[in-house]
Parts: structure tokens; C-alpha cells; sequence
């Protein structure tokens, strides 16, 4: 007599995430102690300030508008681009024109934990810029147009994989600086326009090293999302400010807050040229800084 029981099948185990969390290898955990004591001995050396400038650090209108001709109307890296076609050309304001909506992304090396505060840090600070600029701009899960990603030394694969995807023309140079960054990058910004509107960002990707340690991880945050709403330059006379080579201040100052406010303001108009825009720039940095015009 056989027997009409038929074995239920095996279940199967649910296919990890692309994401789903990978401790990271052993060169990836040398880097991280690599640059804790980077961030040690900045921190050492006073660098890395907090406290936004002080009495040690006066401006007043006439080097807020210098600086935002230096920080505004050139780009740190001005072959560097994300969509095909898209140019960034030395003068011009560039900013955005629609609303930013920011993704932040991870890799599978990256802590649960820290992808946790990585994108709180990204959510406060995206309402703060909205605040400072009056432009929309906000996180979101989907249909984003800035993608925030914090990914390790191990996590190349993944990432250049989901910028194929959200970039089906991006170009072969933008994935190897992805894929392959240089050493002394420890974040990086792409912010793109199109061949129509060139001066209006309409894509950003923004690459954070997730071995980095926590102020300097802060740091890239702050930086890198300001750079790719459209100041995208660093100035050695910029101070107290992030847009600034010399690693003084760590996180956005009062200086970089007033750059925003201006770099959205109505009175400049996307593609102007910094010898057009330099009389309402200075007018602008004098209402802000409450002197007289």
C-alpha cells in the first residue's frame, strides 16, 4: 500500500538584501583606524572646530560677498560630471530650480547602527538647509534626485551597480573615481545639469567613505550636500568656513549659512555671471550682515 502523504517542501530562506549587512574586510578596517588618527591628530592640532566661528574669526560684507564670487560661481572640479552631456562652466550661478530630494543609500559594509544616525544626521541637516535657503528640500525614500550613499572600501560593486541603474548614461570616468577613489578623497559630490538648462542641477550623487570616524563623517555630510546645491568651490580666504582646504572648521559656520541664504535668493538668477551678479551680491551680503547699503 503506498502512501498518499506527499513531504511538504523545504522552505526557503528569503534572498538577503542587496544591501544587507556584510562586516567589512580586514583592509577596509585598517583604513578606518587609518583615519581616526587623522581625525585625532586634527583634533590635536585644534582643527575640526564646532562652534560655528567666533571672536577670532570677524567678516564682515565685503568678505562675504568675495568669498561667495569664489564659492559660487566655480566648481572645484569642473570635468567632473554625472549625466552624459552635462557641463559645468566657470562664471555662472548654478543651483537648482526644482525641489531636491534626498536619498540616502548604504552599502553592505556599513553598520545597521550607523546607517541609522547617517541618515537622521542627513534628515536634520536636509531640513536646515531648506530653512536657510527657502528652497524645497527634503529626504525621501523614492523618486529621489540626490543620493547621499555611505559606502566602504568594500562596497565598490554595489555602488557602481546602483548608479548604473539610477544613471544609464553615466559616464565610464564618473564610475571609476566611484569605484576607485583616490586616497586623499574621503568624500566626494557630483552635481549635474542638462544640455538645455546648464546652469540648473537637476542629479547629484554624493560618495561618503563609511570607514570614516564620526566628525569627519559629519563633516563630508555637511560639506558635500552644501557643494552640490551649488557652492561648489573652496577658498583658502574663506573664514570661518567648511568651503576651506585647511580643515579648520568641520561642520557649516554662521559664514556658510548666510553663502546659502544667498546662493538662493530671488535677486540672482540662475546662469548670471559673477561680473553681472557682483552689485546685488554685494548689496545681499550687507542686508545680511546688517550694514548699511
Amino acid at each position: 500500500m503506498t502512501s498518499s502523504i506527499v513531504p511538504e517542501p523545504r522552505p526557503v530562506a528569503p534572498a538577503p538584501a542587496p544591501n544587507a549587512y556584510v562586516p567589512p574586510s580586514a583592509a577596509s578596517q585598517d583604513l578606518a583606524r587609518f583615519y581616526q588618527r587623522v581625525e585625532r591628530d586634527l583634533l590635536t592640532r585644534g582643527l575640526l572646530r564646532t562652534d560655528g566661528g567666533g571672536p577670532d574669526t570677524p567678516y564682515e560684507a565685503d568678505d562675504l560677498a568675495r568669498n561667495f564670487e569664489a564659492i559660487a560661481f566655480y566648481s572645484e572640479y569642473p570635468d567632473h560630471v554625472v549625466s552624459v552631456g552635462a557641463r559645468q562652466t566657470d562664471g555662472q550661478l548654478s543651483r537648482w530650480s526644482g525641489p531636491v530630494r534626498i536619498q540616502t543609500e548604504f552599502g553592505p559594509s556599513v553598520l545597521p547602527a550607523s546607517r541609522e544616525q547617517d541618515a537622521a544626521q542627513v534628515k536634520s541637516y536636509a531640513a536646515r538647509l531648506a530653512k536657510l535657503t527657502g528652497h524645497p528640500i527634503s529626504t525621501t525614500g523614492r523618486k529621489a534626485n540626490f543620493h547621499v550613499f555611505f559606502a566602504g572600501k568594500d562596497d565598490s560593486a554595489y555602488v557602481v551597480s546602483r548608479l548604473r541603474k539610477l544613471i544609464p548614461n553615466i559616464s565610464q570616468a564618473s564610475l571609476e573615481l566611484v569605484a576607485n577613489p583616490r586616497a586623499n578623497f574621503d568624500c566626494f559630490v557630483f552635481a549635474s545639469a542638462t544640455n538645455t538648462s546648464p546652469y540648473e542641477y537637476v542629479r547629484a550623487v554624493t560618495l561618503i567613505r563609511s570607514e570614516l570616524p564620526d566628525l569627519v563623517r559629519r563633516s563630508c555630510v555637511h560639506e558635500e550636500i552644501a557643494q552640490g546645491l551649488g557652492l561648489s568651490n573652496d577658498s583658502p580666504a574663506a573664514r570661518p568656513s567648511i568651503f576651506n582646504d585647511d580643515d579648520e572648521f568641520a561642520l557649516l559656520t554662521s559664514h556658510d549659512e548666510k553663502l546659502l541664504t544667498m546662493l538662493y535668493d530671488p535677486r540672482l538668477e540662475t546662469g548670471v555671471s559673477v561680473d553681472q551678479a557682483r552689485p546685488v551680491v554685494r548689496i545681499i551680503a550687507r542686508e545680511l550682515m546688517g550694514q548699511p547699503l
